[in-house]
């Protein structure tokens, strides 16, 4: 079986990549490398000792898009390619729906095209907006997000679902996932961010390791138990495996049509300050932090429930939170610079 793995040179794309060439499957990468490096691409293959097939191209070209499916047989596709800052999503919303939504339409119309009716996509908890409460269930009503890069992810779940009820082949999963942290154990991949960190631990692990002075911790008077928000973090392997699990479920469930959604979460919320404190601990590493103003578009609370994955998918993460802290440390200490 092969799968085309948009995005797959990205953080949360080169861990599935592992797990998929791990098992068995086929492989073809299709990145554009704006956050992203071919390096990452190179370890996956020495830690796999698999070949990666690999293209450099954008999911809004269309016409690359028809190209590589004219090119590789595909049997499916998981779709990782997106940008993915919520902060940075309310500076520059357009760039954010080009990519994330124009870009799954292409990605979408290409398969059709090519007459390929399996699609994993990747989702985000953000979905469920601001009116829902935690745990976050799958039965709940999408949401409206308060940042354009939820709103995305709204849109292409939207998306799916209206391609199914056009298309009765169509098969999808939609994995809606909370904050994905660690790296690989070996320490040869994990997350390398352009520039200045969106997320909280690889900026943790810079701080760590001399990259950055300090820390900014966004806003430390939300109603919460310490006044930082509240996130459900799981390990990126968890996370990478809850792909595959996507992937061969719809391999094995064959009258399944339409699309199915998912939470993938540990079902535990931790705050800002409770990471910070989670690895010190772990790393012995002390962290310099400040307090400052709120940032846009962040919610005070959200964590997942798990169960219908666990179900169904039989997917759990199992991996602890001091093991995504040494993971993380042992990734960045190896890799100060990341992948350059």
């Amino acid at each position: 079986m092969t799968v085309l793995v948009t995005g797959g040179a990205g953080y949360i794309g080169s861990h599935t990549l592992v797990c998929l060439l791990g098992l068995g499957y086929d492989v073809v990468v299709y990145d554009n490398l704006v956050n992203a490096s071919v390096e990452a691409l190179s370890r996956v293959e020495k830690i796999t000792g698999k070949k990666i097939e690999f293209v450099e191209g954008d999911v809004t070209d269309s016409k690359a898009l028809n190209d590589l499916f004219a090119t590789y047989s595909i049997d499916a596709v998981i779709h990782f390619a997106a940008l993915k800052a919520v902060g940075e999503s309310a500076q520059f919303p357009l760039k954010y729906y080009e990519t994330n939504v124009h870009g799954s339409l292409c990605v979408l119309k290409a398969m059709d095209k090519a007459g390929v009716n399996q699609f994993v996509y990747s989702s985000s908890a953000t979905v469920y907006g601001e009116a829902n409460p935690s745990p976050y269930l799958e039965t709940m009503a999408l949401g409206s997000p308060s940042s354009p890069y939820g709103a995305s992810k709204v849109m292409v779940e939207r998306m799916l679902a209206d391609t199914a009820r056009a298309n009765p082949n169509f098969r999808a999963v939609s994995l809606r996932y909370f904050n994905p942290i660690g790296a690989h154990p070996s320490g040869h991949i994990g997350e390398d961010p352009s520039g200045i960190p969106n997320n909280l631990l690889p900026f943790i692990t810079q701080v760590a390791v001399g990259k950055r002075e300090s820390l900014n911790v966004f806003g430390g008077d939300y109603p919460t138990t310490d006044g930082t928000c509240v996130r459900d973090y799981l390990h990126v392997m968890d996370l990478a495996e809850g792909h595959v699990a996507a992937i061969q479920w719809l391999a094995t469930q064959s009258n399944f049509r339409g699309v199915e959604a998912f939470n993938l979460g540990t079902g535990n919320g931790v705050s800002v300050l409770e990471i910070i404190a989670s690895f010190e601990a772990a790393t012995q590493q002390k962290i310099n932090y400040q307090v400052v103003e709120r940032r846009e578009g962040d919610l005070p609370v959200f964590w997942a429930n798990a169960q219908k994955a666990d179900k169904i998918l039989n997917w759990q993460a199992k991996r602890a939170l001091s093991q995504m802290m040494e993971d993380a440390w042992r990734w960045q200490s190896k890799n100060p610079s990341g992948y350059s």
